[in-house]
Protein backbone atom coordinates (compact mmCIF):
# COMPACT_ATOMS: atom_id res chain seq x y z
CA UNK A 1 0.00 0.00 0.00
CA UNK A 2 1.63 3.22 -0.79
CA UNK A 3 0.97 5.95 1.54
CA UNK A 4 1.23 9.80 0.56
CA UNK A 5 3.04 11.03 3.78
CA UNK A 6 5.97 8.77 2.17
CA UNK A 7 5.71 9.70 -1.50
CA UNK A 8 7.43 12.67 -3.45
CA UNK A 9 4.56 14.34 -4.53
CA UNK A 10 5.31 18.27 -5.40
CA UNK A 11 1.92 19.70 -5.90
CA UNK A 12 1.96 23.77 -7.06
CA UNK A 13 -1.04 25.61 -6.18
CA UNK A 14 -0.19 28.24 -9.48
CA UNK A 15 1.31 26.67 -13.00
CA UNK A 16 4.41 28.29 -14.27
CA UNK A 17 3.48 31.31 -16.47
CA UNK A 18 5.13 29.72 -19.65
CA UNK A 19 2.60 26.33 -19.15
CA UNK A 20 -0.49 27.53 -21.85
CA UNK A 21 -2.06 24.73 -22.11
CA UNK A 22 -4.39 22.50 -19.67
CA UNK A 23 -2.04 19.68 -19.84
CA UNK A 24 1.26 21.60 -19.42
CA UNK A 25 -0.31 23.24 -16.42
CA UNK A 26 -1.72 20.20 -14.60
CA UNK A 27 1.24 17.88 -15.42
CA UNK A 28 3.27 21.05 -13.47
CA UNK A 29 1.03 21.15 -10.88
CA UNK A 30 -0.06 17.88 -9.85
CA UNK A 31 3.83 17.02 -9.75
CA UNK A 32 4.18 14.21 -12.74
CA UNK A 33 6.41 16.27 -14.21
CA UNK A 34 9.44 18.90 -13.98
CA UNK A 35 11.27 20.41 -17.06
CA UNK A 36 15.46 20.31 -17.37
CA UNK A 37 15.55 22.36 -20.48
CA UNK A 38 13.67 23.27 -23.78
CA UNK A 39 12.12 20.36 -24.71
CA UNK A 40 13.72 17.76 -22.12
CA UNK A 41 11.55 16.41 -18.96
CA UNK A 42 11.88 14.63 -15.43
CA UNK A 43 9.34 12.04 -15.08
CA UNK A 44 8.96 11.95 -11.33
CA UNK A 45 6.31 8.90 -9.17
CA UNK A 46 3.34 9.99 -10.50
CA UNK A 47 4.11 10.64 -13.82
CA UNK A 48 6.11 7.44 -14.66
CA UNK A 49 3.27 5.48 -12.69
CA UNK A 50 0.88 6.80 -15.51
CA UNK A 51 3.14 6.26 -18.21
CA UNK A 52 3.76 3.11 -17.10
CA UNK A 53 0.02 1.61 -17.29
CA UNK A 54 -0.42 3.24 -21.14
CA UNK A 55 2.77 1.10 -21.76
CA UNK A 56 1.42 -1.65 -20.09
CA UNK A 57 -1.68 -1.63 -22.49
CA UNK A 58 0.53 -0.69 -25.70
CA UNK A 59 2.35 -4.11 -24.78
CA UNK A 60 -0.29 -6.21 -24.14
CA UNK A 61 -2.25 -5.32 -26.97
CA UNK A 62 0.66 -5.16 -29.71
CA UNK A 63 2.01 -8.75 -28.32
CA UNK A 64 -1.40 -9.93 -30.14
CA UNK A 65 0.07 -9.33 -33.30
CA UNK A 66 3.83 -8.66 -33.10
CA UNK A 67 7.19 -9.46 -31.45
CA UNK A 68 9.01 -6.91 -29.06
CA UNK A 69 12.45 -5.92 -30.00
CA UNK A 70 14.77 -3.51 -28.86
CA UNK A 71 16.97 -1.54 -30.78
CA UNK A 72 19.60 1.28 -29.92
CA UNK A 73 19.13 4.77 -29.63
CA UNK A 74 22.47 6.01 -31.35
CA UNK A 75 22.71 5.11 -35.02
CA UNK A 76 25.97 4.84 -37.60
CA UNK A 77 25.25 7.67 -40.43
CA UNK A 78 26.03 5.05 -42.83
CA UNK A 79 22.55 3.18 -42.13
CA UNK A 80 20.74 6.72 -42.74
CA UNK A 81 22.80 7.13 -45.76
CA UNK A 82 21.27 3.76 -47.51
CA UNK A 83 18.42 4.96 -47.14
CA UNK A 84 18.96 8.52 -48.69
CA UNK A 85 17.56 9.91 -45.51
CA UNK A 86 20.51 11.15 -43.81
CA UNK A 87 20.99 14.78 -45.79
CA UNK A 88 16.54 14.88 -45.95
CA UNK A 89 16.16 15.10 -42.02
CA UNK A 90 18.15 17.87 -41.72
CA UNK A 91 18.16 19.73 -38.59
CA UNK A 92 15.66 18.12 -36.64
CA UNK A 93 18.05 14.99 -36.30
CA UNK A 94 20.45 15.37 -33.52
CA UNK A 95 23.66 14.15 -34.85
CA UNK A 96 27.24 13.68 -32.98
CA UNK A 97 30.74 12.06 -33.16
CA UNK A 98 32.27 10.03 -31.37
CA UNK A 99 35.98 9.96 -30.11
CA UNK A 100 37.63 8.68 -33.61
CA UNK A 101 35.49 11.33 -35.07
CA UNK A 102 32.58 9.02 -36.65
CA UNK A 103 29.54 10.54 -37.89
CA UNK A 104 26.63 9.27 -35.45
CA UNK A 105 22.56 10.32 -34.82
CA UNK A 106 20.24 9.93 -31.97
CA UNK A 107 17.22 7.84 -33.83
CA UNK A 108 13.98 9.88 -34.47
CA UNK A 109 12.65 6.77 -35.97
CA UNK A 110 14.02 3.51 -37.02
CA UNK A 111 13.15 1.98 -40.45
CA UNK A 112 16.44 1.89 -41.58
CA UNK A 113 17.85 -0.21 -38.38
CA UNK A 114 14.81 -2.99 -38.92
CA UNK A 115 15.38 -2.86 -42.52
CA UNK A 116 19.04 -3.64 -41.94
CA UNK A 117 17.78 -6.51 -39.81
CA UNK A 118 15.62 -7.66 -42.52
CA UNK A 119 18.32 -7.59 -44.82
CA UNK A 120 20.71 -9.53 -43.37
CA UNK A 121 18.16 -12.16 -41.64
CA UNK A 122 15.37 -12.97 -43.85
CA UNK A 123 15.69 -14.89 -46.67
CA UNK A 124 11.94 -17.02 -47.58
CA UNK A 125 8.95 -15.94 -47.75
CA UNK A 126 8.00 -18.22 -45.43
CA UNK A 127 9.72 -16.11 -42.89
CA UNK A 128 6.96 -13.63 -43.74
CA UNK A 129 5.49 -12.02 -42.64
CA UNK A 130 6.99 -10.32 -39.64
CA UNK A 131 5.79 -7.71 -37.46
CA UNK A 132 8.96 -5.62 -34.86
CA UNK A 133 7.95 -3.57 -32.42
CA UNK A 134 9.78 -1.62 -29.86
CA UNK A 135 8.99 0.87 -27.11
CA UNK A 136 11.51 2.96 -26.92
CA UNK A 137 13.11 6.94 -26.00
CA UNK A 138 12.95 8.67 -30.04
CA UNK A 139 15.21 12.08 -30.23
CA UNK A 140 14.19 15.22 -31.97
CA UNK A 141 15.78 18.62 -32.50
CA UNK A 142 12.50 20.26 -32.02
CA UNK A 143 13.57 24.10 -33.02
CA UNK A 144 10.19 25.58 -31.05
CA UNK A 145 9.34 22.83 -27.53
CA UNK A 146 5.97 23.77 -26.47
CA UNK A 147 2.53 22.20 -24.85
CA UNK A 148 4.90 20.47 -21.62
CA UNK A 149 4.99 17.12 -23.11
CA UNK A 150 3.30 17.29 -26.90
CA UNK A 151 6.84 19.04 -28.65
CA UNK A 152 9.54 18.07 -26.95
CA UNK A 153 12.73 16.64 -27.81
CA UNK A 154 13.17 13.26 -26.18
CA UNK A 155 10.15 11.19 -25.91
CA UNK A 156 8.71 7.83 -25.87
CA UNK A 157 7.21 6.00 -29.00
CA UNK A 158 5.82 2.53 -29.46
CA UNK A 159 7.18 1.83 -33.24
CA UNK A 160 6.70 -1.48 -35.13
CA UNK A 161 7.09 -2.04 -38.57
CA UNK A 162 5.70 -4.91 -40.95
CA UNK A 163 7.81 -6.74 -43.46
CA UNK A 164 5.52 -8.60 -45.86
CA UNK A 165 5.45 -10.73 -49.28
CA UNK A 166 3.03 -8.16 -51.29
CA UNK A 167 0.54 -5.94 -50.91
CA UNK A 168 -1.93 -7.88 -49.81
CA UNK A 169 -0.36 -8.61 -47.27
CA UNK A 170 0.52 -5.11 -45.80
CA UNK A 171 -3.48 -4.81 -45.84
CA UNK A 172 -3.42 -7.30 -43.76
CA UNK A 173 -0.64 -5.82 -41.56
CA UNK A 174 -2.16 -2.65 -41.65
CA UNK A 175 -5.47 -3.63 -40.79
CA UNK A 176 -3.93 -5.26 -37.45
CA UNK A 177 -2.28 -2.28 -36.44
CA UNK A 178 -5.73 -0.68 -37.28
CA UNK A 179 -7.80 -2.65 -34.63
CA UNK A 180 -5.03 -2.84 -31.99
CA UNK A 181 -5.16 0.50 -32.27
CA UNK A 182 -8.32 1.48 -31.51
CA UNK A 183 -8.12 -1.42 -28.79
CA UNK A 184 -5.57 0.38 -27.25
CA UNK A 185 -7.09 4.09 -27.47
CA UNK A 186 -10.46 3.16 -26.17
CA UNK A 187 -8.47 1.08 -22.93
CA UNK A 188 -6.91 4.21 -22.60
CA UNK A 189 -10.10 6.31 -22.31
CA UNK A 190 -9.53 8.58 -24.85
CA UNK A 191 -12.01 9.78 -27.78
CA UNK A 192 -10.50 9.54 -30.91
CA UNK A 193 -11.28 9.64 -34.26
CA UNK A 194 -9.18 7.71 -37.06
CA UNK A 195 -8.75 10.14 -40.13
CA UNK A 196 -6.92 10.11 -43.81
CA UNK A 197 -3.57 11.36 -43.08
CA UNK A 198 -0.20 12.75 -45.08
CA UNK A 199 2.63 10.04 -44.57
CA UNK A 200 5.43 13.30 -44.84
CA UNK A 201 9.17 12.64 -44.13
CA UNK A 202 8.60 8.67 -43.59
CA UNK A 203 6.86 8.27 -47.35
CA UNK A 204 4.53 5.97 -48.46
CA UNK A 205 0.66 5.84 -49.74
CA UNK A 206 -2.04 4.86 -47.36
CA UNK A 207 -1.98 7.04 -44.45
CA UNK A 208 -4.30 7.08 -41.46
CA UNK A 209 -3.63 8.98 -37.91
CA UNK A 210 -5.65 8.73 -34.77
CA UNK A 211 -6.42 11.86 -33.19
CA UNK A 212 -7.74 13.82 -29.79
CA UNK A 213 -10.09 16.54 -30.16
CA UNK A 214 -8.46 19.61 -28.37
CA UNK A 215 -7.67 23.27 -28.48
CA UNK A 216 -3.84 22.36 -27.33
CA UNK A 217 -3.44 20.53 -30.65
CA UNK A 218 -1.46 21.76 -33.97
CA UNK A 219 -2.83 19.27 -36.20
CA UNK A 220 -6.43 20.77 -37.97
CA UNK A 221 -9.22 18.08 -38.53
CA UNK A 222 -12.34 18.37 -40.89
CA UNK A 223 -15.02 15.47 -40.46
CA UNK A 224 -18.62 15.21 -41.11
CA UNK A 225 -20.76 15.03 -38.33
CA UNK A 226 -23.24 13.06 -41.00
CA UNK A 227 -21.33 10.38 -42.99
CA UNK A 228 -18.02 10.34 -40.54
CA UNK A 229 -15.51 11.70 -42.83
CA UNK A 230 -12.96 12.75 -41.22
CA UNK A 231 -8.98 13.51 -42.53
CA UNK A 232 -6.03 15.73 -41.63
CA UNK A 233 -6.45 19.32 -43.04
CA UNK A 234 -3.34 18.17 -45.03
CA UNK A 235 -5.42 15.54 -46.61
CA UNK A 236 -9.37 16.88 -46.50
CA UNK A 237 -10.99 17.10 -49.79
CA UNK A 238 -14.34 18.87 -50.05
CA UNK A 239 -17.47 19.70 -52.86
CA UNK A 240 -16.73 23.63 -53.83
CA UNK A 241 -20.22 25.44 -54.43
CA UNK A 242 -20.82 26.05 -57.96
CA UNK A 243 -19.85 29.89 -58.24
CA UNK A 244 -21.29 32.42 -60.91
CA UNK A 245 -19.45 33.63 -63.12
CA UNK A 246 -18.56 36.90 -63.95
CA UNK A 247 -19.22 38.38 -67.15
CA UNK A 248 -16.68 39.16 -70.07
CA UNK A 249 -16.32 42.86 -71.01
CA UNK A 250 -15.44 43.97 -74.67
CA UNK A 251 -14.10 41.04 -76.59
CA UNK A 252 -14.01 38.87 -73.98
CA UNK A 253 -10.48 38.34 -73.56
CA UNK A 254 -8.05 39.46 -71.38
CA UNK A 255 -7.90 43.08 -70.40
CA UNK A 256 -5.50 45.24 -68.82
CA UNK A 257 -6.54 47.26 -66.20
CA UNK A 258 -5.13 50.13 -63.88
CA UNK A 259 -5.71 49.08 -60.36
CA UNK A 260 -3.39 51.44 -58.68
CA UNK A 261 -2.49 49.93 -55.03
CA UNK A 262 -4.14 46.83 -55.08
CA UNK A 263 -1.79 44.24 -54.18
CA UNK A 264 -4.41 42.80 -51.05
CA UNK A 265 -7.08 40.39 -52.58
CA UNK A 266 -9.46 42.06 -50.68
CA UNK A 267 -8.32 45.37 -52.50
CA UNK A 268 -8.25 43.38 -55.86
CA UNK A 269 -12.08 42.08 -54.84
CA UNK A 270 -13.21 45.96 -54.00
CA UNK A 271 -11.91 47.45 -56.79
CA UNK A 272 -13.87 45.18 -59.29
CA UNK A 273 -16.66 44.75 -56.86
CA UNK A 274 -16.22 41.21 -57.64
CA UNK A 275 -15.61 38.08 -54.85
CA UNK A 276 -12.40 36.98 -53.99
CA UNK A 277 -13.64 33.65 -55.65
CA UNK A 278 -13.22 34.96 -58.97
CA UNK A 279 -9.81 36.22 -58.18
CA UNK A 280 -6.79 34.25 -59.04
CA UNK A 281 -4.17 34.30 -56.22
CA UNK A 282 -0.83 33.69 -56.91
CA UNK A 283 1.82 32.25 -53.95
CA UNK A 284 5.48 31.80 -55.24
CA UNK A 285 7.63 29.36 -53.69
CA UNK A 286 10.92 28.37 -53.84
CA UNK A 287 10.85 24.51 -53.44
CA UNK A 288 13.99 22.20 -52.87
CA UNK A 289 15.01 18.74 -54.46
CA UNK A 290 16.94 16.39 -52.73
CA UNK A 291 20.08 15.61 -55.07
CA UNK A 292 21.25 11.88 -55.40
CA UNK A 293 23.91 10.52 -53.53
CA UNK A 294 26.55 13.06 -53.50
CA UNK A 295 25.00 15.67 -55.96
CA UNK A 296 23.70 18.85 -54.34
CA UNK A 297 20.63 19.72 -53.65
CA UNK A 298 18.92 22.47 -55.98
CA UNK A 299 16.02 25.11 -55.59
CA UNK A 300 13.55 25.31 -58.30
CA UNK A 301 11.02 28.15 -59.08
CA UNK A 302 7.24 27.21 -58.14
CA UNK A 303 3.99 29.49 -58.81
CA UNK A 304 0.90 27.86 -57.26
CA UNK A 305 -2.87 29.69 -58.44
CA UNK A 306 -5.58 29.11 -56.75
CA UNK A 307 -8.97 30.61 -56.16
CA UNK A 308 -8.77 34.48 -53.93
CA UNK A 309 -10.77 33.09 -51.22
CA UNK A 310 -8.47 30.00 -50.38
CA UNK A 311 -5.53 29.08 -48.93
CA UNK A 312 -2.72 26.86 -50.27
CA UNK A 313 -1.95 23.56 -48.18
CA UNK A 314 2.02 23.57 -48.61
CA UNK A 315 1.76 19.68 -47.47
CA UNK A 316 -0.05 19.36 -50.81
CA UNK A 317 1.71 21.55 -52.35
CA UNK A 318 5.03 19.54 -51.82
CA UNK A 319 3.23 16.27 -52.21
CA UNK A 320 1.92 17.02 -55.39
CA UNK A 321 5.32 18.11 -57.18
CA UNK A 322 7.53 15.96 -54.55
CA UNK A 323 9.66 19.09 -52.96
CA UNK A 324 11.16 18.31 -49.82
CA UNK A 325 11.14 21.67 -48.33
CA UNK A 326 9.78 24.87 -49.37
CA UNK A 327 10.19 28.68 -49.15
CA UNK A 328 8.81 31.89 -49.92
CA UNK A 329 10.36 33.72 -52.87
CA UNK A 330 12.16 36.87 -52.50
CA UNK A 331 11.91 39.97 -54.72
CA UNK A 332 14.66 38.94 -56.69
CA UNK A 333 13.50 35.36 -57.05
CA UNK A 334 10.25 36.80 -57.91
CA UNK A 335 11.43 39.03 -60.88
CA UNK A 336 14.31 36.44 -61.81
CA UNK A 337 11.26 33.56 -62.08
CA UNK A 338 8.18 35.36 -62.94
CA UNK A 339 9.25 38.82 -64.10
CA UNK A 340 7.10 40.41 -61.82
CA UNK A 341 6.62 42.03 -58.58
CA UNK A 342 4.75 41.00 -55.76
CA UNK A 343 0.95 41.85 -54.96
CA UNK A 344 0.50 41.78 -59.15
CA UNK A 345 1.90 38.22 -59.74
CA UNK A 346 -0.57 36.18 -62.75
CA UNK A 347 -0.42 33.31 -64.77
CA UNK A 348 -0.90 35.25 -68.10
CA UNK A 349 2.32 35.20 -70.20
CA UNK A 350 4.11 32.72 -67.88
CA UNK A 351 6.35 29.87 -69.15
CA UNK A 352 5.16 26.41 -67.07
CA UNK A 353 8.19 23.50 -67.01
CA UNK A 354 7.07 20.72 -68.88
CA UNK A 355 7.23 18.27 -65.48
CA UNK A 356 7.73 19.39 -61.99
CA UNK A 357 10.62 20.83 -60.47
CA UNK A 358 12.99 19.78 -63.55
CA UNK A 359 14.16 23.28 -64.68
CA UNK A 360 12.56 26.56 -64.88
CA UNK A 361 9.00 27.86 -63.57
CA UNK A 362 6.98 24.69 -61.92
CA UNK A 363 3.36 26.09 -62.59
CA UNK A 364 0.94 24.62 -60.43
CA UNK A 365 -2.97 25.28 -60.50
CA UNK A 366 -6.08 24.57 -58.09
CA UNK A 367 -8.59 21.93 -59.13
CA UNK A 368 -10.75 24.72 -58.00
CA UNK A 369 -9.70 27.18 -60.94
CA UNK A 370 -10.46 24.04 -63.39
CA UNK A 371 -13.05 24.79 -65.58
CA UNK A 372 -13.83 28.64 -64.49
CA UNK A 373 -13.42 31.38 -67.05
CA UNK A 374 -13.91 35.39 -66.61
CA UNK A 375 -11.16 35.78 -63.77
CA UNK A 376 -9.31 38.66 -62.54
CA UNK A 377 -5.57 37.78 -62.16
CA UNK A 378 -2.18 39.99 -61.65
CA UNK A 379 -0.62 40.87 -65.20
CA UNK A 380 2.93 40.74 -63.58
CA UNK A 381 3.30 44.53 -63.97
CA UNK A 382 3.09 46.82 -61.37
CA UNK A 383 -0.22 48.49 -60.38
CA UNK A 384 -1.87 46.45 -62.98
CA UNK A 385 -4.45 43.69 -63.20
CA UNK A 386 -5.94 41.40 -66.00
CA UNK A 387 -9.80 40.79 -66.39
CA UNK A 388 -11.77 38.10 -68.74
CA UNK A 389 -8.74 35.88 -67.71
CA UNK A 390 -10.55 31.93 -68.17
CA UNK A 391 -7.54 28.98 -67.34
CA UNK A 392 -6.51 26.95 -70.18
CA UNK A 393 -7.27 29.64 -73.12
CA UNK A 394 -5.03 32.85 -71.45
CA UNK A 395 -2.67 30.26 -69.73
CA UNK A 396 -1.33 26.40 -69.58
CA UNK A 397 0.29 24.80 -66.19
CA UNK A 398 2.72 22.43 -65.17
CA UNK A 399 -0.01 20.03 -63.89
CA UNK A 400 -2.88 20.84 -61.34
CA UNK A 401 -4.17 19.35 -58.14
CA UNK A 402 -5.76 19.76 -54.94
CA UNK A 403 -3.22 22.32 -53.49
CA UNK A 404 -6.18 24.31 -51.10
CA UNK A 405 -6.67 24.10 -47.22
CA UNK A 406 -10.66 23.08 -47.11
CA UNK A 407 -12.87 25.28 -45.19
CA UNK A 408 -15.61 24.65 -42.33
CA UNK A 409 -18.62 24.65 -43.31
CA UNK A 410 -18.08 23.35 -47.49
CA UNK A 411 -19.63 19.96 -48.24
CA UNK A 412 -18.80 16.63 -47.44
CA UNK A 413 -16.41 14.78 -50.21
CA UNK A 414 -18.61 11.47 -49.63
CA UNK A 415 -20.67 10.59 -52.47
CA UNK A 416 -24.88 11.05 -51.52
CA UNK A 417 -23.49 12.71 -48.54
CA UNK A 418 -25.36 16.22 -47.60
CA UNK A 419 -22.93 16.96 -44.60
CA UNK A 420 -20.88 19.93 -44.21
CA UNK A 421 -17.46 20.09 -43.01
CA UNK A 422 -16.91 20.69 -39.70
CA UNK A 423 -12.70 21.85 -38.90
CA UNK A 424 -11.56 21.70 -35.46
CA UNK A 425 -8.15 21.26 -33.71
CA UNK A 426 -6.75 17.56 -32.74
CA UNK A 427 -3.66 16.02 -31.10
CA UNK A 428 -2.58 13.10 -32.89
CA UNK A 429 -1.79 10.10 -30.65
CA UNK A 430 -0.99 7.26 -33.26
CA UNK A 431 -0.01 7.04 -36.65
CA UNK A 432 -0.07 4.23 -39.58
CA UNK A 433 1.95 4.09 -43.02
CA UNK A 434 2.26 1.96 -45.67
CA UNK A 435 5.71 2.17 -46.42
CA UNK A 436 5.86 0.36 -49.63
CA UNK A 437 9.32 -0.27 -50.80
CA UNK A 438 11.11 2.80 -49.93
CA UNK A 439 13.11 1.21 -47.54
CA UNK A 440 13.35 -2.25 -48.71
CA UNK A 441 14.51 -1.72 -52.04
CA UNK A 442 17.01 1.39 -51.22
CA UNK A 443 18.72 -0.53 -48.55
CA UNK A 444 18.54 -4.01 -51.32
CA UNK A 445 16.22 -6.06 -48.39
CA UNK A 446 15.06 -8.94 -51.08
CA UNK A 447 13.88 -12.53 -50.15
CA UNK A 448 13.14 -15.56 -52.32
CA UNK A 449 9.54 -15.99 -53.30
CA UNK A 450 8.05 -19.44 -53.72
CA UNK A 451 9.08 -19.81 -57.27
CA UNK A 452 12.84 -19.44 -56.02
CA UNK A 453 12.55 -15.51 -57.34
CA UNK A 454 14.18 -12.59 -55.61
CA UNK A 455 11.73 -10.28 -54.58
CA UNK A 456 11.49 -6.71 -52.14
CA UNK A 457 9.60 -7.45 -48.84
CA UNK A 458 6.71 -4.43 -48.67
CA UNK A 459 7.15 -2.49 -45.21
CA UNK A 460 4.19 -0.44 -42.91
CA UNK A 461 5.27 1.79 -40.28
CA UNK A 462 3.07 2.32 -37.23
CA UNK A 463 3.98 4.35 -34.16
CA UNK A 464 2.27 5.71 -31.19
CA UNK A 465 3.05 8.62 -28.86
CA UNK A 466 3.27 7.25 -25.60
CA UNK A 467 3.43 11.03 -23.61
CA UNK A 468 0.73 12.15 -25.76
CA UNK A 469 -1.24 9.64 -24.65
CA UNK A 470 -1.14 10.92 -21.11
CA UNK A 471 -1.48 14.44 -22.08
CA UNK A 472 -4.41 14.04 -24.58
CA UNK A 473 -6.14 12.06 -21.88
CA UNK A 474 -5.67 15.05 -19.47
CA UNK A 475 -6.65 17.73 -22.08
CA UNK A 476 -10.23 15.84 -22.40
CA UNK A 477 -10.42 15.40 -18.51
CA UNK A 478 -10.15 18.32 -17.07
CA UNK A 479 -11.82 21.30 -14.88
CA UNK A 480 -10.52 24.55 -12.60
CA UNK A 481 -9.63 22.07 -10.27
CA UNK A 482 -7.40 19.48 -11.85
CA UNK A 483 -7.89 16.61 -13.77
CA UNK A 484 -8.86 13.21 -13.86
CA UNK A 485 -7.93 9.95 -15.95
CA UNK A 486 -9.44 6.81 -16.82
CA UNK A 487 -9.14 4.40 -13.95
CA UNK A 488 -6.70 1.79 -16.78
CA UNK A 489 -4.01 4.84 -16.90
CA UNK A 490 -4.01 7.19 -13.85
CA UNK A 491 -0.81 6.68 -11.24
CA UNK A 492 -3.87 5.41 -8.30
CA UNK A 493 -7.19 4.19 -9.07
CA UNK A 494 -8.58 5.19 -5.72
CA UNK A 495 -7.28 7.57 -2.79
CA UNK A 496 -8.47 6.89 0.72
CA UNK A 497 -8.79 10.12 2.37
CA UNK A 498 -8.52 10.31 6.12
CA UNK A 499 -9.72 13.53 6.88
CA UNK A 500 -8.40 13.67 10.40
CA UNK A 501 -5.36 11.35 11.01
CA UNK A 502 -5.41 12.15 14.95
CA UNK A 503 -8.68 10.07 15.21
CA UNK A 504 -7.95 6.95 16.04
CA UNK A 505 -11.14 5.35 14.72
CA UNK A 506 -10.67 7.35 11.35
CA UNK A 507 -6.98 6.60 11.35
CA UNK A 508 -7.73 2.95 11.65
CA UNK A 509 -10.87 2.98 9.37
CA UNK A 510 -9.00 4.50 6.71
CA UNK A 511 -5.88 1.82 6.97
CA UNK A 512 -8.54 -1.04 6.85
CA UNK A 513 -10.55 0.43 3.50
CA UNK A 514 -7.07 0.49 1.94
CA UNK A 515 -6.20 -2.50 2.63
CA UNK A 516 -9.28 -4.20 1.06
CA UNK A 517 -9.78 -2.13 -1.61
CA UNK A 518 -5.86 -3.18 -2.15
CA UNK A 519 -7.01 -6.94 -1.75
CA UNK A 520 -9.46 -6.43 -4.30
CA UNK A 521 -7.20 -5.55 -7.02
CA UNK A 522 -7.55 -1.70 -6.68
CA UNK A 523 -4.59 0.47 -6.99
CA UNK A 524 -4.92 2.53 -3.78
CA UNK A 525 -2.83 5.44 -2.36
CA UNK A 526 -4.08 6.94 0.93
CA UNK A 527 -3.56 9.70 2.49
CA UNK A 528 -2.86 9.68 5.67
CA UNK A 529 -1.07 13.06 5.77
CA UNK A 530 -1.29 15.28 9.12
CA UNK A 531 -3.17 17.94 6.72
CA UNK A 532 -6.61 19.50 7.09
CA UNK A 533 -8.80 17.80 5.12
CA UNK A 534 -9.33 20.67 2.41
CA UNK A 535 -5.77 20.83 1.55
CA UNK A 536 -5.96 16.69 1.12
CA UNK A 537 -9.25 17.18 -1.46
CA UNK A 538 -7.69 19.76 -3.01
CA UNK A 539 -4.27 17.66 -3.95
CA UNK A 540 -6.56 14.32 -4.88
CA UNK A 541 -8.92 16.70 -7.02
CA UNK A 542 -5.28 17.57 -9.17
CA UNK A 543 -3.73 14.81 -9.32
CA UNK A 544 -5.62 12.67 -11.49
CA UNK A 545 -7.01 9.81 -9.53
CA UNK A 546 -10.57 9.36 -11.00
CA UNK A 547 -12.06 7.91 -7.42
CA UNK A 548 -11.43 9.64 -3.57
CA UNK A 549 -12.98 7.70 -0.46
CA UNK A 550 -13.48 10.07 2.40
CA UNK A 551 -13.11 9.03 5.81
CA UNK A 552 -14.81 11.45 7.73
CA UNK A 553 -17.51 11.60 11.04
CA UNK A 554 -19.39 9.53 9.21
CA UNK A 555 -17.48 6.43 9.97
CA UNK A 556 -19.05 6.10 13.39
CA UNK A 557 -22.34 5.50 11.09
CA UNK A 558 -20.54 2.48 9.01
CA UNK A 559 -20.80 5.36 6.12
CA UNK A 560 -18.05 6.86 4.00
CA UNK A 561 -18.27 9.55 1.50
CA UNK A 562 -17.19 8.15 -2.39
CA UNK A 563 -16.70 11.16 -4.65
CA UNK A 564 -16.18 10.48 -9.00
CA UNK A 565 -13.63 12.71 -9.46
CA UNK A 566 -15.55 13.50 -12.97
CA UNK A 567 -18.89 14.32 -12.03
CA UNK A 568 -19.84 16.72 -8.73
CA UNK A 569 -20.93 15.96 -6.33
CA UNK A 570 -20.14 12.51 -3.65
CA UNK A 571 -22.46 9.90 -2.42
CA UNK A 572 -22.58 8.46 1.08
CA UNK A 573 -21.53 4.75 0.66
CA UNK A 574 -21.77 2.00 3.88
CA UNK A 575 -18.34 0.81 4.11
CA UNK A 576 -19.10 -3.13 4.21
CA UNK A 577 -20.50 -2.08 0.15
CA UNK A 578 -17.60 -0.10 -1.17
CA UNK A 579 -15.55 -2.77 -2.76
CA UNK A 580 -18.26 -3.62 -4.52
CA UNK A 581 -19.87 -0.08 -5.52
CA UNK A 582 -15.96 0.78 -6.54
CA UNK A 583 -15.51 -2.21 -9.05
CA UNK A 584 -18.89 -1.57 -10.35
CA UNK A 585 -18.10 1.70 -11.15
CA UNK A 586 -14.85 0.42 -12.81
CA UNK A 587 -15.95 -2.26 -14.84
Amino acid sequence: MHRWSKLFVPTLREAPADAEVASHKFLLRAGYIRQLGAGIYNYLFLGQRSLNKIIAIVREEMDTIAQEFYLPAIHPREVWEQSGRWSVMGDNMFRLKDRKGAELCLGMTHEEIVTGIARNELRSYKQLPQIWYQIQSKFRDEPRPKGGLLRVRQFTMKDSYSFDLDAAGLDRSFDQHDVVYRRIFTRCGLTFVAVEADSGAMGGSQSQEFMVYTDAGEDLIASCPVCGYAANTEKATSVLEPVTEMEPTGDGLPELVYTPGCAAISDVAEFFKISPASDIKCVAYMALVRGPKGKPDVWHGLAAFLRGDHQVNETKLMSAVGAAELRTMNGEELEAFLHAPAGYLGPVGQTPAVKPLAGGLTVVIDKGLEGRRNLVSGANKLDYHFRNVTPGRDFTWTLAADIRTVNEGEACPTPGCAGKLVVGKAVEVGHIFKLGYKYTSSMGATVLDPNGKEVTPIMGCYGIGIERILTAAIEQFNDANGFWLPASIAPFTVVVTVTNVTDALLRETGEKLAAELEAAGLDVLLDDRDERAGVKFKDADLVGIPYRVNVGKKAVEGKVELVTRAVPGSEDVLIGELVGRLKGLIG
